[in-house]
């Protein structure tokens, strides 16, 4: 009896130990580009959501820095003044926010990157970058039957943008007939950026079979430009599976025929927990989480479930 005593007490002891370990998630400041955009505000509610599965109680601030590196640095200087929990965030610069982020982990703050990876982030959940541009790609490759003239439109330096070209090049160099005209041109990612080098391609180059933007918006911008010129022969894919190239999508008239989409709720979902995790001292199988991307088009978009769909 004696020793099945000391036994249920040394359980016991443990169980405490366990629960006064564990750390609740109480806070979580989340740091965005913009808050107008839906693909963070997708992030947003899917963090949101799944902090409150932990904790229905949990306050959860979400901001947008609006692509000010200054912003985001005060951002994340307030969550650390402001004693959270967990940092979400989408780095305006993914070296620059290296000081913001270990100030926050000096406090014992768990920081975690989403979409982007950031320097010194204790782990960074993204979608498969690579794999999404060489779907993209294939899908110009198979559409030529492996022979033409094309252009990638690049954008921002960052690891996403960087991925998603190499994805790509690494199918178009795989086929021999395949001529990139241009792959070095910086839309930023937008969909005035798109149109304006689309125009340039258009000038300098008399025959265009395809292309391929790094995002969306530049997909967009860039099918605007080709129509604009009255060069409807061309077409274009893209990554990101936003509301807005599903009616790309569905317009006969877009020169837009696919994009490789991402799921940022369930990015942020995954983000979230992998953050509750390190906040009780776990660590993630592998510093970066990939998240396998899928090609919408033209002929399954009515089966695709967007950014703002239902969950």
């Amino acid at each position: 009896m004696k020793s099945r005593s000391i036994l249920l007490a040394a359980a016991a002891a443990v169980a405490l130990t366990g629960a006064a370990g564990a750390k609740d998630l109480n806070k979580i400041g989340i740091s965005l580009g913009s808050m107008g955009n839906p693909f963070f505000v997708a992030l947003a509610t899917g963090a949101t959501d799944k902090a409150k599965e932990v904790n229905p109680n949990v306050e959860v601030t979400a901001l947008g820095y609006d692509y000010d590196m200054n912003k985001q640095f005060t951002q994340i200087d307030n969550f650390i003044a402001a004693g959270v929990d967990l940092i979400l965030l989408n780095p305006a610069d993914p070296k620059a926010v290296a000081p913001a982020i270990a100030r926050a982990q000096a406090a014992g703050i768990p920081v975690v990157a989403v979409d982007t990876a950031a320097d010194g982030a204790d782990a960074t959940v993204t979608t498969d970058n690579v794999q999404a541009g060489e779907i993209a790609c294939q899908y110009i490759v198979d559409k030529l039957g492996g022979k033409g003239d094309v252009v990638i439109i690049n954008g921002p330096q960052v690891s996403a943008v960087i991925d998603r070209v190499v994805g790509c090049k690494k199918v178009f160099g795989a086929n021999a007939g395949i001529k990139v005209l241009s792959d070095d041109q910086d839309a930023k990612g937008s969909r005035d950026g798109g149109l304006n080098v689309m125009q340039s391609m258009l000038t300098r180059f008399e025959k265009i079979d395809a292309v391929f933007a790094i995002n969306d918006p530049t997909g967009i911008g860039a099918s605007l430009a080709a129509k604009q010129a009255n060069r409807p022969e061309l077409f274009i894919t893209a990554v990101d599976g936003a509301p807005d190239i599903e009616a790309e999508l569905k317009d006969t008239s877009s020169l837009v025929l696919a994009s490789s989409s991402q799921d940022p709720y369930a990015m942020a979902q995954l983000a979230t927990q992998i953050g509750i995790d390190l906040l009780n001292d776990k660590k993630p199988a592998q510093q970066v989480t990939l998240l396998p991307s899928k090609l919408v088009t033209r002929d399954n978009i009515a089966d695709y479930k967007g950014w703002t769909a239902a969950r």
